[in-house]
C-alpha cells in the first residue's frame, strides 16, 4: 500500500486527492510537508479528514520546498524516506499576478528541490507532478499533451515558471516513474459546489455581483474561445486512477472537461442563474483589463486583470491520451453548465465571507 507523500497540502486539490485517496483505500497514512504559516489550517484540516476516514492518518512535517531537502530535518528524513511510495507535488504560487522573483523562487526552484528529494525515494512507484495546461502561453490552435514547446509569449509569470518547472520534471522521466497532470481552471465540487476560494471561473461569479447592482450587465467573454473548465472532485478521481496505471508512466496528460462551451457563453448562463436577466452589451475586453489594472475597481469588483486574457484565450487542449487512459474506469466528467446552479448557490451561501475573496493587491 505504501506511503504517499504531499506537497501544497493544504491548499484545494491536495485535499481532495488525499480524500481520495483514503476513501478508495489505496494507502491508509500519507506524509505531507507544509509551510510554518500554513501549520495551524493544515492540522485542522487534517483533524477533519481522518474523522471522516476511520483509521487514515496524515502527519505533517513543517518544512518549505524551496529550501534543500525541502526544510526537513536529517532526522526526519531518515525516518519517511523508505517509507514513500507515492509522491505528489502541487505545491506551488498560482497567482496569475505573481512576479518573476517569487514565482521562480516556488515554481521552479521549488520543483527542482522536490526532484531530488524523489530522486533519493529507493522505493518510490510513482511521481504524480501537477503543472498547467496553460504553460502553452499565447500558442493558437490544437495543444498535444506530450508537447513541451516554448510559446513565443506567455500571458505571465505563473505561466512561464510552470513551464520552466515542467521542463524540470519532464527531463527525469527516463529516470524515474512521472506522471505530469495539467489541468485546466479547476472549479469546485460537482455536488456540492465546495471550493476553497473565489478564484478561476468564481471571478465572473464576482464581476456579475459588481454588475448586478448596475444599470446594465454587460458581455464578457469571446464566442469563439473554449473554456475548458473542470471540477475538483474529477480531477481528484482521474489523478488517482492514472497514479495506479502502469501505462500513465512517463505520459503528460490534460485533464480539461470536455463540454465545448464558449466563453461568453458560460458568463452568459452565469448572469442569468443569479440575475435572471441577459447580458446588455459586450464589454472589450482590452477595455475590461484596462478597467481591473485601477487599483479601486478591482478591489470593488474582486476580479484580477489577468483573468480577461483567458475570456479570448486561443489554444484549444486535447486530451486523446488521457481519454485513451480513463476509457475503462467509468469517471464521468460533468456538464459545466449543469454544475453552475450548485457552484453559485455555494457562491450566494458564503459571499459575505471574506475568507474566500483572492487578495488584491
Amino acid at each position: 500500500m505504501g506511503i504517499h507523500f504531499f506537497t501544497g497540502f493544504p491548499g484545494f486539490v491536495a485535499t481532495e486527492l488525499i480524500q481520495q485517496l483514503f476513501k478508495e483505500g489505496i494507502t491508509k497514512q500519507v506524509y505531507a510537508v507544509v509551510l510554518s504559516s500554513e501549520l495551524a489550517k493544515a492540522k485542522t484540516k487534517g483533524a477533519f479528514i481522518e474523522r471522516q476516514y476511520e483509521g487514515c492518518k496524515i502527519v505533517l512535517f513543517e518544512g518549505d520546498i524551496t529550501l534543500p531537502n525541502l526544510g526537513l530535518a536529517n532526522e526526519e528524513l531518515a525516518i519517511i524516506i523508505p517509507k514513500i511510495t507515492v509522491v505528489w507535488h502541487l505545491a506551488a504560487n498560482t497567482d496569475l499576478a505573481v512576479t518573476r522573483e517569487v514565482g521562480w523562487k516556488v515554481n521552479v526552484h521549488g520543483t527542482a528541490n522536490v526532484n531530488e528529494f524523489a530522486c533519493c525515494l529507493e522505493n518510490l512507484e510513482r511521481y504524480m507532478y501537477f503543472s498547467s495546461s496553460y504553460i502553452a502561453g499565447k500558442r493558437k490552435g490544437t495543444i498535444l499533451e506530450m508537447e513541451l514547446i516554448r510559446p513565443a509569449a506567455f500571458h505571465n509569470y505563473y505561466e512561464e515558471t510552470k513551464f520552466e518547472a515542467e521542463l524540470l520534471v519532464d527531463d527525469l522521466k527516463l529516470e524515474l516513474p512521472i506522471t505530469i497532470i495539467r489541468p485546466s481552471i479547476i472549479y469546485g465540487h460537482s455536488q456540492t459546489g465546495v471550493t476553497q476560494k473565489f478564484d478561476g471561473i468564481y471571478f465572473l461569479l464576482n464581476a456579475v455581483e459588481y454588475f448586478k447592482s448596475k444599470l446594465v450587465i454587460p458581455q464578457l467573454g469571446s464566442k469563439h474561445t473554449l473554456l475548458q473548465m473542470v471540477s475538483i472532485d474529477y480531477v481528484a478521481k482521474t489523478s488517482v486512477r492514472l497514479c495506479l496505471l502502469p501505462e500513465a508512466v512517463g505520459e503528460t496528460l490534460h485533464i480539461t472537461g470536455s463540454q465545448p462551451y464558449t466563453a461568453a457563453q458560460i458568463y452568459q448562463e452565469i448572469v442569468k442563474e443569479m440575475t435572471g436577466k441577459k447580458p446588455f452589451c459586450p464589454l472589450p475586453l482590452g477595455i475590461a483589463k484596462a478597467m481591473l489594472e485601477q487599483s479601486n475597481i478591482r478591489k470593488l469588483m474582486h476580479v484580477k486583470p489577468q483573468t480577461v486574457d483567458y475570456l479570448d484565450y486561443e489554444g484549444k487542449f486535447d486530451t486523446k491520451d488521457f481519454d485513451q487512459l480513463i476509457a475503462s474506469s467509468e469517471i464521468a466528467c460533468c456538464d459545466v453548465m449543469q454544475t453552475l446552479p450548485t457552484l453559485i448557490k455555494f457562491y450566494e451561501e458564503n459571499k459575505h465571507l471574506q475568507s474566500y475573496y483572492v487578495k488584491m493587491d
